[in-house]
């Protein structure tokens, strides 16, 4: 009952956490629309900062809507990014093209960065501002999809992103050079250059100073009313701060070693419950994980390699030869696991050293001692006691079973060969309530008597 209630708790945990982001958003919106009646006006107001990832797109794919819902003047994006994934960030330029309602990105505070997948989501807005002392740029697809491209390939994405940001920037009316050179050459300017060169529109110190510039401006055949305007913030919801937290690669890798230590704790030592039911939640949150990010199928193939290097040592006496090969295959597969990332996404040494000696450990010790524990003789029941030596108490003939005395009980006996009382016999096998016996040795006293 207890270890049902349990299993019970922790899938409701998990499956709670996966629809947050839903139940949370009629409550949010609703606190959106009466905040924003107190006033003449209202814009709506996101922070994005980190890596650009799946979380990222429906933040700002929720809030747009909720804007648009809430009838605000327009949603203000304010951005600090080193970058992101392509195909992420292709979903939030489609949204931000497709939008009939005003956004602004505004890429703040001072010293922040638009870069790499911050750039076409800057160029992709209605109206594009940074702060001070911020930069855009660096839109290069080796920084937005990491991991290493042969020649052809690397020409491929360099001609599809350059179009692409390309078509961007001529659908917005900003700079379409300097665009194409932010992905062919890297290129990276300044707030003030960026202004210049109308790759931004404004430039404000904050988003009050925004919202005054741009107050009359005509977007989408809408004159905004931003001067005063009633600022609404709208925050992540406790799912998409789950997930976000979720699909970081360090996360990733513990849920992979908590995966392989639960599933594994649970066959060398059955009825546990615990490490199983940890095992298969962590296995289900990774798998969402390799859903959303592009991870590479060689470092799971590698990681799947150490595991049977590490199993595989219980049953070889290879000296610690297949640990060592398993620990170096777990790496190597946990190093190229996350390699299709960018460089801000990649997993750090600091993780990656530390786990790879304990899965090491964990394997030398325990699935080593576990696992051939499965193969050694019983050492409790009936079947412990194959092999050892019982006295006969009832002569037994061919056919005819007699009894047999051992550990304090009586049994019945039969063999193939004649045995007499007071000989002694090893047991061989049971079957159901009766041993099967075969003669070990005679009584020194009966050989004497019949001598």
């Amino acid at each position: 009952m207890n270890k049902h209630f349990l299993i019970s708790a922790l899938l409701f945990v998990v499956g709670t956490a996966f629809v947050l982001q839903d139940s949370e958003t009629a409550v949010t919106d609703t606190t959106a629309i009466s905040e924003q009646s107190t006033g003449s006006s209202s814009v709506s107001v996101i922070n994005v900062t980190g890596t650009i990832g799946p979380t990222t797109t429906q933040y700002i794919t929720r809030s747009l809507r909720k804007s648009r819902e809430a009838e605000d003047e327009l949603l203000i994006i304010q951005l600090d990014t080193p970058g992101g994934l392509l195909d992420s960030t292709q979903d939030i330029v489609q949204e931000l093209l497709g939008s009939t309602h005003p956004v602004a990105v505004y890429v703040s505070p001072q010293g922040a960065n638009a870069g790499s997948a911050g750039t076409f989501i800057t160029l992709a807005a209605h109206i594009a501002a940074m702060a001070p002392a911020t930069n855009i740029g660096a839109a290069s697809p080796v920084s937005m999809g990491g991991g290493e491209m042969d020649t052809v390939a690397q020409r491929k994405i360099f001609n599809y992103s350059e179009s692409y940001i390309e078509s961007i920037a001529e659908q917005r009316g900003r700079n379409t050079d300097w665009a194409k050179s932010a992905v062919r050459d890297g290129a990276s300017i300044t707030a003030n250059e960026a202004l210049e060169i109308n790759v931004i529109d404004y430039i404000a110190e904050d988003i009050d100073e925004l919202l005054s510039t741009i107050d009359g401006l005509e977007v989408e055949g809408k004159i905004l009313n931003t001067d005063g305007a009633e600022k609404n913030e709208i925050p992540q919801t406790l799912g998409e701060i789950f997930f976000s937290f979720l699909l970081r690669p360090e996360v990733m890798l513990i849920l992979t070693l908590v995966a392989i230590y639960g599933i594994i704790g649970e066959v060398t030592n059955p009825g546990g419950i615990i490490p199983g039911v940890a095992g298969v939640i962590a296995l289900i949150l990774l798998l969402y994980g390799v859903a959303a990010m592009p991870i590479n199928l060689a470092g799971f193939l590698l990681i799947g390699l150490a595991i049977i290097l590490f199993v595989a040592e219980a049953f070889t006496p290879a000296f610690g030869l297949l640990i060592t090969g398993g620990a170096v295959a777990f790496f190597l597969g946990a190093m190229m696991l996350f390699q299709d990332l960018p460089d801000e996404m990649q997993i750090s040494m600091y993780w990656l050293i530390p786990a790879t000696i304990l899965t090491a450990a964990f394997f030398a010790w325990i699935v080593t001692y576990g696992v051939k524990s499965l193969f050694q003789p019983a050492r409790s029941g009936l079947e412990s006691t194959i092999g050892k030596t019982a006295e006969v108490t009832d002569p037994i003939l061919p056919g005819q079973p007699g009894r047999v005395f051992f550990e304090g009980e009586y049994w019945n006996a039969e063999s193939d060969h004649p045995l007499n009382e007071g000989d002694i016999c090893e047991i061989v096998e049971y079957k159901g309530l009766r041993v099967t016996v075969k003669p070990l040795t005679q009584p020194q006293t009966k050989e004497s008597s019949n001598g």
